[in-house]
């Protein structure tokens, strides 16, 4: 089955492993040693992340090395900036009501 992003990001666990990993490649052991979590139940969360493709793997001899890939986070930005325009619309209208009333 394959995943969106937007399924990978709505589970705290899931953005806590890609906040680690957007700061350095780890093993999933490496991974799991963050949580209070079964190695098993980090597994899952990270094969998750792994279907959307909000990680890459590298094989390093043995181990495998999990990055983050933050060009499929550009789907969650796009999705985002409907909304931001949105906000920053009200905001300009509420500072012209705040200056106005000011005056």
């Amino acid at each position: 089955m394959r995943r969106d992003v937007f399924q990978a990001i709505a589970d705290p666990t899931r953005r806590a492993i890609i906040t680690l990993l957007a700061v350095s490649a780890m093993t999933p052991n490496a991974i799991a040693e963050h949580f209070e979590t079964s190695r098993q139940a980090i597994s899952k969360h990270i094969k998750i992340l792994n279907e959307c493709s909000l990680l890459e793997q590298k094989q390093s001899g043995r181990e495998i090395y999990y990055h983050f890939n933050p060009e499929k986070m550009k789907e969650v930005d796009v999705w985002m900036e409907q909304f931001r325009k949105m906000w920053e619309s009200r905001f300009d209208q509420l500072d012209e009501i705040l200056k106005n009333r000011k005056n």
